[in-house]
């Protein structure tokens, strides 16, 4: 092997850069050649490729989102898509690539090692919905980025006595509600792993409040409820004054923090070491902070345990 690739595909998340500089890095260490692909699998079957060195990806590790660019693709998705990436990368005389993404990116991915190209995963969702590892580029960041939101939106909530329902992304994993809201001192937490009644919540106000408490947070994962339902529901019952705020595609930007720059590096350089080893077929994580990796079905098999410890003391 001697020249590899490298894509970001899906969703963007902060310390994607960080696991492409690591790419590029130790394929130079190792002399490979190295090329990046624009705009994920569409831009791999339209043959979107750019030479990088040290020096192009010198000055990124801090850039939030990634300097490739990513796209969705229904067209790769097919038999004739998957066959199209494999020509170009043929053509290209490229003989393994790296993936940066989610779930849906790495079955891209066990398509093209099926093909027989030597293909390794590396996990980026700032979700943090992946199974297998504990932790995914970018959800670090995110749940910063969520904290600084909750720090900020205490101080008024608190000058008007209000109850705040934060809206936060996760539609099928409640992790970023979970950490972010356990982090922000939240009254309560909404996954969607776990129901709870509105009138729970309402129970929790006036708790509170007979405790002299003048201002209430609830972290809500998309996947359990909107805000303005909740919101909505809550009022159906009680007098409170309710805000909502939906923070959205902020949660996906910003500099990375220092866990996920080091993640990505780690993560990038072990992905490169497995090529060289001719290794295919696989994802890199982390576990009892060590880096690993394993087969791609197997990973993608793994059904996500949430942590309910976490969540109990934090609904404590």
């Amino acid at each position: 092997m001697n020249k590899i690739c490298v894509l970001t595909s899906g969703g963007d998340a902060p310390g994607m850069n960080a696991a492409i500089r690591a790419v590029v890095r130790s394929g130079n260490y190792y002399n490979f050649e190295v090329v990046g692909v624009e705009r994920g699998y569409e831009g791999l079957m339209s043959g979107q490729f750019i030479p990088l060195g040290p020096l192009e990806v010198g000055n990124i590790i801090h850039q939030g989102g990634t300097f490739l660019r990513s796209a969705r693709s229904e067209a790769f998705k097919t038999k004739a898509g998957q066959q199209r990436a494999l020509e170009v990368l043929r053509k290209n005389s490229i003989q393994g690539i790296v993936v940066i993404g989610g779930d849906g990116s790495f079955k891209g991915a066990k398509a093209l090692s099926d093909l027989g190209v030597s293909t390794i995963g590396i996990p980026g969702t700032i979700d943090n919905d992946l199974a297998y590892t504990e932790f995914s580029l970018g959800f670090d960041t995110a749940c910063n980025t969520i904290l600084d939101a909750i720090n900020k939106l205490r101080d008024t909530m608190e000058s008007h006595e209000r109850v705040l329902i934060l809206q936060v992304m996760g539609r099928n994993c409640g992790d970023l509600a979970l950490y972010s809201g356990l982090a922000g001192g939240a009254q309560a937490i909404l996954c969607p792993e776990v129901p709870i009644s509105t009138k729970k919540l309402v129970d929790i106000i006036i708790k509170g409040r007979d405790f002299g408490r003048r201002s209430f947070l609830m972290v809500v994962a998309e996947g359990f409820s909107t805000a303005e339902q909740i919101k909505a529901q809550i009022k159906e019952v009680g007098e409170f004054s309710v805000r909502t705020v939906v923070l959205g595609h902020t949660q996906r930007g910003g500099s990375p923090s220092g866990f996920d720059r080091r993640l990505g590096t780690q993560f990038g350089a072990h992905a490169v070491r497995l090529l060289k080893n001719n290794k295919t077929n696989r994802i890199v994580g982390i576990k009892e902070n060590k880096i690993f990796d394993i087969d791609i079905k197997e990973g993608l098999s793994q059904k996500k345990i949430f942590n309910s410890e976490l969540y109990e003391i934090a609904m404590m």
